[in-house]
């Protein structure tokens, strides 16, 4: 594995603790020492008083509010929805603990609260997987391969199994091959945590728009909110459930895997036939700590979540929502009479990154014989299931509020702030919004 060993876990950390910098609540003194400003940090307009409104104010930083924790009611109403069918159920009203250290800490850092989802989300899958791989036994191993070998018939009815083609490209080239082992194996979990920290702050922590904070039209018209947010999060658990539950119930080889010299017989000659050549995993490779180890299920090449991961990035890239100044197209006169609309130069970037990680990674994981092109097929079904029916996980929040009850923590929430008698969305103010 050589330095990728050390260098992508440190990288991982240090992206989570850089994105919970970033991400942090600037306006949030996390001693319960409000700060005033005399004029707006963004207009030379006079701002509200600090016993008036602190603009990212919070419970847990308000003396008034802090006197009434016992006030609040022991019990909250949550619904839950499956198959159509609608529940209210009560479950533990967390706010009572907002002023407890925890509860600031996360008010001052909310991005913890997401990498705590994401470590959760992740090695839940990660458990699962490896539970399957220490309990594997030689006919699951003889049915992945088999199960392989009928992907490739499948391929080649279609007339899509271009896998070896692309793999003989790329082992002609060994400068690209490198660098594609490396995309493989390095690019997956860091760019995704460097996409939930750039959604995190997108669509949370920085400013709606560069105009004065009390103007109502410029808190109305920022284009992508927390929900947003929320949303793909769920959508990466949920595809981690579908995945699991797909390779647990059919497990499939990936192609590097059939060359096995060891495998006696036709089913092992003809497996053998086709040529893959694990360029990642072998003594010239890039394989990172996370693929190469004994308790990891190599048997699961079917969903590819490498595909699917990258697909919900750079589908969220591409439409993801921008300010009216960044969104404007424009005209551009053609021959007689005609006129063609130009995207703005934002939207296009947009597009273009959106379009071209999936398209790197779908090439990475074939090149290395990690993957099935029917693989990335699965992977996309993955993701776009998971997109439309991710809320289904909001049924588990009346779980959460039970654990967060033992721990006794309360999860930062979105609130309601008001400017000149005008109401407006804020981060976390003071009017609940469920976003998980």
């Amino acid at each position: 594995m050589g330095a990728g060993a050390f260098i992508e876990p440190l990288v991982v950390v240090s992206l989570l603790f850089g994105g919970t910098w970033i991400n942090r609540n600037t306006e949030y003194r996390l001693l319960n020492r409000p700060r005033v400003y005399q004029t707006s940090p963004r207009s030379s307009s006079p701002a509200p008083s600090a016993s008036f409104d602190s603009r990212w104010s919070s419970p847990s930083s308000s003396v008034s509010l802090l006197t009434h924790v016992d006030e609040e009611p022991k019990w909250r109403k949550r619904e839950v929805r499956i198959l159509g069918l609608r529940k209210d159920v009560m479950s533990p009203n967390t706010r009572r603990f907002q002023g407890y250290l925890l509860s600031r800490v996360l008010k001052k850092f909310p991005f913890l609260v997401e990498a705590w989802y994401w470590a959760l989300i992740y090695w839940v899958y990660q458990l699962g997987r490896a539970f399957s791989a220490v309990t594997m036994l030689e006919g699951t191993i003889t049915v992945a391969r088999r199960h392989a070998l009928q992907l490739i018939n499948i391929e080649q009815s279609l007339h899509i199994f271009f896998e070896l083609d692309v793999q003989a490209w790329f082992l002609a080239h060994p400068f690209l091959l490198h660098w594609t082992n490396r995309i493989y194996s390095f690019i997956h979990i860091p760019g995704t945590i460097l996409f939930l920290v750039w959604l995190f702050y997108y669509t949370t922590t920085r400013p709606p728009i560069d105009l004065p904070l009390h103007n109502k039209e410029a808190q109305d018209a920022r284009p992508a909110g927390p929900k947003l947010y929320a949303a793909r999060r769920r959508t990466m658990a949920t595809c981690n459930l579908i995945a699991f539950i797909v390779f647990t119930l059919w497990p499939c080889m990936p192609p590097r895997l059939l060359s096995d010299l060891d495998v006696p017989g036709e089913v092992g000659k003809e497996a053998r036939s086709y040529g893959f050549v694990d360029t990642v995993h072998g003594a010239a490779g890039e394989s990172s700590v996370w693929t190469q180890n004994k308790f990891c299920n190599q048997y699961a090449a079917m969903p590819s979540l490498h595909f699917g991961y990258s697909l919900l990035i750079g589908l969220t890239i591409m439409s993801i929502p921008l300010s009216p100044q960044h969104s404007r197209s424009r005209s551009v006169p053609l021959t007689m009479g005609l006129r063609m609309r130009i995207p703005s130069p934002r939207r296009v970037l947009c597009v273009t990154l959106g379009v071209a990680y999936p398209t790197v990674i779908l090439v990475a994981i074939v090149a290395t014989a990690n993957h099935f092109i029917l693989d990335a097929v699965a992977g996309a079904c993955v993701c776009g299931l998971a997109w439309t029916g991710n809320r289904i996980l909001l049924n588990l929040l009346p779980l959460e509020d039970y654990f967060l009850w033992l721990v006794r923590i309360h999860k930062p929430e979105r609130q309601v702030r008001y400017f000149d008698g005008d109401e407006a969305e804020d981060r976390f103010g003071s009017k609940s919004v469920v976003l998980d």
